[in-house]
């Protein structure tokens, strides 16, 4: 694993609301906004921005937590600019605080964990299910 980064840096990207990101239960939409499901989902790909930096060939990143306080709404068609810092850097886990916002209005903030494991021992674990 490398370890190019320190807490406080950033990653950062945007994603234009879609059809895609809107609640839908039972294939039915719920309100034409950005769901928190679909935020959990960018939350976890702004941490991965550091992940991708840090693997090493027989290394992959999995998932360890997501926790999305959602704020305020986003339109479809809406550009939403997601914003990861780093918090912690502990062995092998990393600790991201999240924010997202519409220009300056925020819309969610959270955090997300990811731990950088060998690709071998994450493919043992899974079959061991």
């Amino acid at each position: 694993m490398k370890t190019p980064f320190q807490p406080g840096d950033i990653q950062e990207f945007s994603v234009i609301i879609s059809e895609k990101d809107v609640a839908h239960f039972d294939q039915q939409q719920v309100h034409d906004v950005y769901a928190t499901f679909a935020i959990a989902r960018d939350f976890e790909w702004a941490g991965r921005l550091f992940v991708l930096q840090m693997i090493e060939e027989n290394e992959e990143g999995i998932g360890t937590m997501v926790e999305v306080n959602h704020i305020a709404p986003a339109l479809i068609h809406q550009k939403v600019q997601i914003v990861a810092r780093l918090d912690l850097l502990i062995e092998n886990e990393i600790i991201c605080s999240m924010e997202a916002r519409v220009g300056k209005r925020l819309i969610a903030t959270g955090r997300t964990g990811q731990k950088i494991m060998n690709k071998e021992r994450i493919n043992r674990i899974f079959a061991a299910l």
